[in-house]
């Protein structure tokens, strides 16, 4: 079982090919620093694809990718 105590946003979005070290400096410059047990949320360029990341305190691990919709800050469509 994943424990995640909070659940972090980013507003700007992320290429969905990036790697592991990349998205780990990413949520680092957005977010301030990794946190263990929380879950960063990615979204592409058209936001029609969002990534969900958890950082369990040793790395950051992909849980799931959602692309099932089209994502809107604020709504969904």
């Amino acid at each position: 079982m994943i424990r995640i105590d909070a659940i972090w946003l980013a507003t700007e979005p992320l290429d969905m090919r990036a790697g592991a070290d990349t998205i780990l400096a990413r949520v680092v410059k957005v977010f301030g620093s990794a946190r263990p047990q929380h879950a960063y949320l990615f979204a592409n360029q058209r936001s029609t694809r969002m990534k969900v990341f958890v950082y369990n305190g040793w790395r950051l691990a992909c849980c799931t990718t959602l692309e099932q919709a089209s994502f809107r800050l604020g709504q969904w469509r």
